[in-house]
């Protein structure tokens, strides 16, 4: 739906203003992401969430951030061969691969955090301080509502 031609009583609805931010919030990651040599958003959530919980099954990955079996196949294989994890087999469960980011990877995502920062940067720059920070508490609530997570303190500001 092109934002300029939306009937002004969807213009006033959170749930498309919601919309449209997540929409903008996206074309900055990206923009971002493309600016540091990155073909896959998925880069940086498989990695932070690697450099979080440590060593894990691909499937657990997968699951953690929310991608499909074999999307997880094809973005952990390009990793790897880019040096920024490393999978070896499960001592556990030699039918399965633990998969694990390596110094090369904690350094890349230091990159990508500073992109993904400078693209909330953008994102928010509207926003005063104050503001920005009423408006993550906001959306930590109405996430936090409707999933039942607790983000509150979590929360990266």
């Amino acid at each position: 739906m092109d934002p300029l031609s939306t009937p002004a009583r969807l213009r006033r609805r959170a749930t498309w203003l919601l919309g449209q931010s997540s929409n903008q919030g996206h074309r900055l990651i990206s923009e971002r992401m493309h600016t540091a040599g990155v073909a896959n958003r998925s880069y940086y959530s498989l990695l932070a969430a690697l450099s979080e919980v440590g060593a894990t099954s691909q499937a657990d990955l997968g699951r953690r951030v929310g991608l499909d079996r074999s999307d997880v196949t094809a973005v952990v294989t390009d990793l790897e061969a880019k040096g920024y994890l490393e999978r070896t087999a499960d001592p556990a469960d030699r039918r399965r691969n633990l998969v694990r980011i390596t110094v090369e990877g904690e350094k890349f995502l230091v990159l990508l955090d500073a992109e993904v920062g400078a693209a909330q940067e953008d994102l928010l720059s509207p926003l005063s301080p104050q503001e920005r920070e009423q408006l993550i508490g906001m959306l930590v609530r109405i996430v936090e509502h409707h999933t039942g997570l607790r983000l509150s303190d979590t929360t990266e500001r």
